[in-house]
C-alpha cells in the first residue's frame, strides 16, 4: 500500500476503487463533469488543498483534462496541486460495451502496476520533499528546444514517448508534468537522448 496524506481526485466510482486497492488515503470522486454542479465539494477541496493539499488524476481524454483544468481554475492562491498523468493506453475498459469516444482508457482501466508507477514519485521521494527539488521550468524546455523553435514538435514526442506521457499535455503545463515524473538530474540524462 501506498500511504499519501494528500486527498486525490479522480473522475468516478470505478477509479476511485481501483487506487482504493493500493492506495490508503482519502480519495474522491467529481462523478466526471458533475464537479461544476456540485460547490459542496469544490468547497471541501479547497480546504483540502490549503490545508494538506491535492492530487488531481483524472483521464488523459480530453474530458479528463477539461475537469484537470476546472478544479485547478477554482484553488485559491497558496494551493498546494500536484497531478498524476496516467499515459495514453488505447483499448476498452472491462465494464464497459464500447470504447470511450477517443479509445483511451480511463484511470479504471489502466493496470495496476501502470498507476503505481504513475503514483511512484509519491512513493518514493515523499510529498514533503517534492517542493524542495529543483523543477524544471517553461524556459528549461524552450532553451532546450522542445517548445517555441522548428522541430520543438518532433522533440516533444520523444520526450512524452520516452516518459510516457499522453499526447493531450499543452506547452503551459508540461513542465509541471514532467516535474512531477522525474527530477532535474533525470531531465538532464533524457535531453541527451533526444
Amino acid at each position: 500500500m501506498i500511504a499519501i496524506d494528500k486527498l486525490i481526485i479522480v473522475e468516478g466510482k470505478y477509479d476511485k476503487i481501483k487506487l482504493s486497492n493500493f492506495i490508503k488515503g482519502n480519495i474522491i470522486q467529481t462523478d466526471g463533469f458533475g464537479i461544476y454542479k456540485n460547490k459542496k465539494m469544490l468547497e471541501y477541496i479547497k480546504k483540502f488543498a490549503i490545508s494538506k493539499g491535492i492530487i488531481i488524476a483524472t483521464d488523459s481524454d480530453r474530458a479528463g483534462y477539461r475537469i484537470r483544468n476546472y478544479i485547478k481554475s477554482c484553488m485559491p492562491k497558496g494551493a498546494s496541486i500536484q497531478h498524476v498523468y496516467i499515459p495514453d493506453l488505447f483499448g476498452k475498459e472491462k465494464r464497459k460495451r464500447e470504447n470511450s469516444k477517443e479509445g483511451k482508457l480511463g484511470v479504471e482501466g489502466i493496470s495496476q502496476d501502470v498507476l503505481k508507477e504513475a503514483f511512484k514519485s509519491f512513493e518514493d521521494e515523499g510529498l514533503l520533499n517534492q517542493d524542495e527539488k529543483k523543477k524544471i521550468t517553461k524556459m528549461d524546455l524552450y532553451q532546450d528546444g522542445f517548445i517555441g523553435w522548428d522541430g520543438s514538435r518532433k522533440r516533444r514526442e520523444a520526450l512524452f514517448s520516452i516518459l510516457n506521457i499522453p499526447e493531450n499535455i499543452g506547452n503551459n503545463s508540461l513542465s509541471e508534468v514532467i516535474n512531477s515524473l522525474i527530477s532535474f538530474e533525470e531531465y538532464i540524462e533524457i535531453k541527451k537522448k533526444i
